[in-house]
């Protein structure tokens, strides 16, 4: 999911302090996707690749240390499916096409994308509502005339899950591949203020977010890939419990992590549970 506009200043200092820092060595683990498993703001930072933003403390990180295997994590804050096939620019440069780090002998693959893809951090930014009862609620502006407009994003966009995983097999024939989902940043009904959504607002944006999770649900069950289920895994750990419970930050974040993003303590759960599915 795409971070908010301030992480910016980040990367620049962190480019700076950074330059020429060469990239992690292949490993037998590679490790793809976007902001919700590269942990952008979770110290200490991936200074390997500063433009994304990528956490050493990571799920993928937690789940190698786990399992006891060399990592290669290429999960880049911002990114989209296309960036798995074409460079990615961030504040401090291109980076490769995140498949190019996967070869024969890669034996396990974790991706996590989409989110930037059907605009869910968006719709999010979109429904914050300081002024519940009268500013309207944002659900009917995205259902207005009977067309959900995230869920017809995410089932336009379906497809396209299933054409990487093929195409995460071609570059790693001998992989496992594992889809890990979002979580569950929102409880039904949400928890305004906390979370500055009404509670119709909150219930869809969740919705919206299980609806991406079906999705890649039946994309990995359709392309020999296993589906890692984080929704689950994470309930009664979402923005509206108290640090050190909760694994995802609200808009105001507290603790070192970015806003609407796994903290520390989201990546241990989510890193503990894909190691389980590794495991089988």
């Amino acid at each position: 999911m795409r971070t908010t506009a301030f992480i910016a200043i980040m990367v620049s200092a962190l480019a700076v302090t950074t330059a020429g820092t060469a990239a992690a060595d292949s490993g037998e683990y590679v490790a793809l996707g976007d902001s919700a498993a590269a942990g952008p703001l979770i110290l200490p930072p991936d200074l390997s690749s500063p433009g994304c933003l990528r956490s050493l403390a990571d799920y993928p990180h937690v789940a190698a240390k786990s399992l006891g295997v060399p990592l290669d994590d290429v999960t880049c804050s911002g990114a989209t499916t296309a960036d798995m096939y074409a460079p990615q620019q961030t504040q401090a440069g291109a980076v490769p096409p995140q498949l190019d780090a996967l070869d024969a002998s890669t034996r396990t693959v974790t991706v996590t994308i989409g989110g930037n893809d059907v605009g869910l951090v968006g719709a999010a930014t979109s429904c914050i509502n300081l002024l519940p009862g009268i500013n309207p609620d944002c659900v009917d502006r995205y259902t207005a005339g009977g067309h959900d407009q995230l869920a017809e994003k995410i089932a336009a966009f379906e497809p396209t899950w299933g054409a990487l995983l093929d195409a995460i097999h071609a570059h790693a024939p001998n992989a496992a591949v594992f889809v890990a989902g979002y979580g569950t940043y929102l409880p039904p009904g949400g928890c305004w203020p906390i979370a500055p959504l009404t509670p119709r607002d909150a219930d869809y944006i969740q919705g919206s977010i299980d609806k991406t999770n079906a999705a890649l649900a039946r994309q990995a069950a359709a392309h020999n890939a296993r589906y890692v289920d984080i929704r689950t895994a994470s309930i009664g750990h979402d923005v509206c419990k108290l640090p050190g419970v909760k694994w995802f930050e609200s808009v105001v974040p507290t603790s070192v992590a970015a806003p609407m993003h796994p903290n520390a303590d989201g990546m241990r759960g989510i890193g503990a549970a894909v190691a389980a599915a590794v495991r089988g």
